[in-house]
């Protein structure tokens, strides 16, 4: 016959190392969700500000300015952002 360990402490290491396990997937998930962000945003300001340049060079003055709020646009919503921007800046002209 096998011996049941009675060990109280048993159950608490085991579910601590299932936890452990499962926030390093979280955070690897997060982080991956963080990074893409962060690259996003600053392609974005990257873009803005090439348009930006684009457009003053050819005298449209349809500029859209480089803060929190826009590059947050762009983070989160991307190429879609990027267009969006430019977008409610160009109905000025409307």
């Amino acid at each position: 016959m096998s011996k049941v360990v009675e060990n109280p402490y048993s159950f608490f290491a085991i579910a601590g190392i299932c936890g452990v396990v499962l926030l390093i997937v979280l955070l690897k998930r997060r982080g991956q969700a963080l990074l893409y962000f962060g690259v996003r945003m600053g392609l974005g300001a990257i873009g803005i500000s090439v348009v930006n340049k684009f457009l003053a060079a050819h005298e449209i003055m349809a500029t859209v300015g480089i803060n929190p709020i826009s590059l947050l646009t762009v983070g989160i919503l991307g190429f879609s952002g990027f267009v969006l921007l430019y977008g409610i800046s160009f109905c000025k002209f409307l």
